[in-house]
């Protein structure tokens, strides 16, 4: 793919939510939401601030994020749905609890 995001933007893939419940009830495509859940796929520079100095990303590709039910601008790029959002509709970085208990 060749799309690098602009200043504090974000691309983003949506990861798929679970197909049943806890109970092990099957949920319909009908009943179903978009997850608000993704993985950074690219990210651009940072912004800038009023004196020109960079604002480094708090994200980079790779990370597992949440963000707004209605955060994002989808596109389709090389077939593939994705959103373009900025760094602020983040809402937080998903960290495995395993390898954070470790730590």
């Amino acid at each position: 793919m060749a799309f690098k995001p602009l200043h504090d933007r974000v691309l983003v893939r949506r990861v798929e939510s679970e197909e049943k419940t806890s109970g092990g009830l099957i949920i319909p495509d009908s009943a179903k939401e978009k997850p608000s859940e993704g993985e950074v796929v690219a990210c651009g520079d940072g912004a800038r601030k009023d004196s020109g100095e960079l604002i480094e990303m708090a994200v980079s590709a790779g990370d597992r994020i949440l963000f707004g039910k209605w955060s994002g601008t989808e596109v389709t790029i090389d077939g593939e749905e994705l959103l373009i959002m900025k760094e602020s509709d983040i809402l937080g970085i998903m960290t495995d609890a395993k390898a954070a208990k470790a730590a």
